[in-house]
């Protein structure tokens, strides 16, 4: 698909972060922990499919004896790559971590602990917080300014899933107008000098919409940059984004950037969300799932690069699986664990190709990286990239009921009742 380079200035400020290319990775639960953020900034910086990535054991298809060969998440040294910049110092891109409970954060839980572990190369290191008590959230937030945990912090006003929306938070959360303007009062000023952004939908259905006036209210509070995600709670991620929306909150906060979410499946989308609404930005989730290398479109896109949108062969995909599925052992510090975790990529990854459901089943079902590579190894790995593989991937359902606490939509700005009972105790997914 054609692209053309937008017009207006692309350049993202987030705080003293300069973004080169004003692009974000979305926090995903259970998908962009750092092995995936390392990827995606291998891509982002423009090492390509041919080039040496970050450590793991993937290593080419084919190759049995092709061990990845670099120091990994063992010791400061961190990945191959180095950080995603431009030549000019800016960065090509944002990553953010997978939400984070301001909760579990405080009582230093051993798995949130590790899910803020960045790797030596993330400059800045991004968190993405959830909570829906002021207390709990500045404690969290003051805990990550004082003892150096990240250089931004976002936060999460867009979760859809129930087990959020029941507790008052995600997108429930901007319907009580107080409680919003409390937490992000609280935010920004344990902050200190880390900036801090919010990240949103239109509200929680069509007949309570609320991002015009959360918008608002966090220019107020000074918030740094808000994302918008063009859907409400209830339609999770059924039908079409309103990108409508994203340009009425550009015109609403011209203050501060606005960035675009939803339905950004190729470079050509962002470029379009950009020039049809004016925001100052995309923030790409479900459609780098099992397509890192999207970041490397991006960055090609929006510096007019046309000609170096990525479309590898499935050899090439291969490669970039057995490396996903071996940083994800060294992370987690187990290589089965690893792969099994990789489990729920396969079928992204593999869209479009002409794979049988039987060897896709055999895929999804591996346990080690050599059983992953003798896999991958039956395929025709010579087939190109297949028509149609830049459509929709991961979830699309919506019209779900919002499940939300007792009340809860009696009063816009009564918050009685939310304290730190509300709060999670488990980050990630």
């Amino acid at each position: 698909m054609p692209t053309t380079a937008p017009t207006k200035n692309t350049t993202l400020q987030i705080g003293p972060h300069t973004v080169r290319t004003p692009v974000v990775l979305a926090p995903m639960a259970g998908i962009t922990n750092a092995p995936f953020r390392t990827l995606c900034r291998h891509f982002a910086e423009g090492a390509g499919f041919g080039a040496e990535g970050p450590a793991g054991g993937g290593g080419s298809t084919g190759d049995e004896s092709s061990t990845g060969g670099a120091a990994g998440f063992a010791g400061d040294e961190g990945f191959a790559g180095g950080e995603a910049k431009g030549g000019d110092g800016g960065l090509k891109a944002l990553f953010v971590s997978e939400m984070i409970t301001t909760r579990a954060l405080v009582e230093r839980n051993e798995k949130t602990m590790q899910l803020i572990h960045f790797d030596a190369t993330e400059k800045p290191r991004s968190i993405q917080l959830y909570g829906v008590d002021p207390a709990t959230v500045g404690k969290a937030v003051r805990m990550i300014a004082e003892e150096g945990l990240a250089d931004h912090i976002d936060l999460n006003f867009g979760c859809p899933v129930p087990k959020v929306t029941r507790k008052g938070g995600g997108s429930a959360l901007p319907y009580k107008r107080h409680l919003l303007r409390a937490i992000l009062r609280e935010a920004v000023s344990g902050a200190g000098d880390l900036p801090v952004t919010m990240k949103m939908r239109k509200g929680i259905d069509d007949d309570h919409i609320t991002y015009l006036d959360a918008g608002r209210i966090a220019v107020e509070e000074g918030v740094t940059a808000i994302a918008l995600h063009g859907r409400t709670a209830a339609q999770h991620y059924g039908g079409t984004a309103d990108w409508e929306a994203i340009a009425r909150l550009k015109e609403h906060v011209p203050e501060i950037p606005v960035l675009g979410n939803g339905d950004i499946w190729s470079a050509e989308d962002a470029l379009r969300m950009v020039r049809e609404t004016g925001c100052d930005g995309v923030v790409v989730g479900r459609g780098c799932l099992g397509r890192p290398w999207l970041f490397a479109d991006l960055v090609a896109a929006f510096e007019g690069r046309t000609e170096d949108i990525a479309r590898p062969s499935l050899r090439e995909v291969a490669d970039v699986m057995l490396r996903h599925a071996g940083l994800l052992g060294e992370w987690i510090g187990d290589e089965s664990k690893g792969v099994v975790d990789f489990r729920k990529h396969v079928a992204w990854y593999l869209k479009g190709f002409a794979v049988g459901s039987e060897m896709r089943r055999r895929l999804a079902i591996t346990s080690s990286l050599a059983e992953l590579r003798a896999g991958l190894d039956e395929l025709d790995l010579d087939q190109p990239w297949p028509a149609g593989a830049d459509g929709p991937r991961g979830r699309t359902s919506g019209n779900n009921r919002v499940v939300l606490p007792d009340g809860w939509l009696k009063d816009p700005y009564d918050c009685a009742g939310v304290g730190e009972d509300a709060e999670l105790d488990t980050s990630g997914g």
